[in-house]
């Protein structure tokens, strides 16, 4: 269990690199968002993120996520950046503010579909998630099939799309997660352009490659490891 001051000086150091790449990038600091995600750690870990005046934080697991928020006190907002099984979304629509991995149009409709019936004027918030890489062990749409996806996604009641976001194959060779880094952001601006919608939001890069994506024009970076230490397995 990592103690609040080492976290705050990895904070530090991570947002210090960030400053120098947004810098070297001819980016504004601002237009990066740096999500902490702290899937496998304790509901500790969420209230350091508070403290540091951090507002958000992304979970992989909806039941994980749930348990946690219930220990939770305070105002945080709550990011669903793993796949998300029908079976879930009920739970998943109490824990989360934004899921990041809508990948299919079965999810998309459902997703519409328990919001409407929450009767609340609620609009979900989502990020369309892509396999920007095509790797098979990779979940997301692929770039040939998100054109029909955002269609369908764009003419949803209850859904609003803020952008895409993706993970790359798991490589030591950079070069591949550069390249379906920058892949998603020409295919983001390809469909903004075509659909004539605002995506602004682009969630790529982690621990490992936040580097690159924000290189290739990230707004969401999304940082575990780097923050928390190594996380257990599972």
């Amino acid at each position: 269990m990592i103690q609040y001051q080492n976290f705050i000086e990895n904070l530090a150091r991570v947002r210090d690199e960030i400053a120098e790449v947004c810098e070297r990038s001819g980016r504004r600091v601002e237009s990066v968002m740096l999500l902490p995600v702290t899937k496998t750690y304790s509901a500790e870990v969420v209230s350091y993120v508070e403290c540091a005046g951090l507002g958000m934080v992304g979970e992989n697991r909806v039941p994980e996520a749930a348990e946690k928020k219930m220990q939770v006190k305070g105002n945080m907002k709550w990011e669903l950046i793993g796949h998300l099984q029908s079976n879930k979304v009920g739970l998943a629509l109490k824990t989360f503010d934004r899921i990041q991995s809508v990948d299919s149009e079965g999810l998309l409709l459902k997703l519409n579909s328990a919001v409407g019936a929450e009767e609340t004027g609620r609009i979900l918030p989502i990020l369309l998630q892509v396999n920007a890489g095509d790797d098979p062990a990779k979940y997301g749409v692929s770039c040939q099939e998100l054109d029909r996806l955002l269609e369908i996604a764009l003419g949803l009641r209850h859904i609003r799309v803020e952008g895409l976001m993706t993970i790359p194959q798991l490589s030591k060779d950079l070069k591949v997660a550069e390249y379906a880094f920058n892949r998603l952001r020409i295919k983001r601006d390809e469909l903004a352009e075509k659909f004539q919608a605002e995506l602004p939001e682009l969630s790529m890069g982690m621990s490992g490659d936040f580097v690159e994506a924000i290189k290739a024009g990230s707004t969401i970076v999304r940082i575990g490891s780097a923050l928390f230490g190594v996380r257990k397995v599972g």
